[in-house]
């Protein structure tokens, strides 16, 4: 099926919906989920604990929790 008014499904451009380049600090976190979500889970408590056990930490530095790991991907827009 495609799209009837172009003929084809619309797609989202690599980096149409950045606003800047990535930090070295979300570049880490990014590379870490993806490490966890593969090795842990996807549940949010797993992606914590696998944050946590990776000693990748929030961008202030504290541990994550799972109130704070919801703010910040509100913050980066996930």
């Amino acid at each position: 099926m495609t799209d009837p008014v172009n003929g084809a499904w619309p797609y989202l451009y690599v980096h149409q919906s950045r606003t800047h380049e990535p930090s070295p600090y979300e570049y880490k976190l990014a590379a870490t989920l993806e490490q966890v979500f593969t090795q842990e889970g996807h549940e949010l408590a797993d992606v914590v604990r696998g944050l946590n056990a990776r000693q990748v930490h929030a961008a202030d530095g504290a541990p994550w929790t799972e109130e704070s790991f919801r703010a910040e991907m509100n913050r980066l827009g996930a």
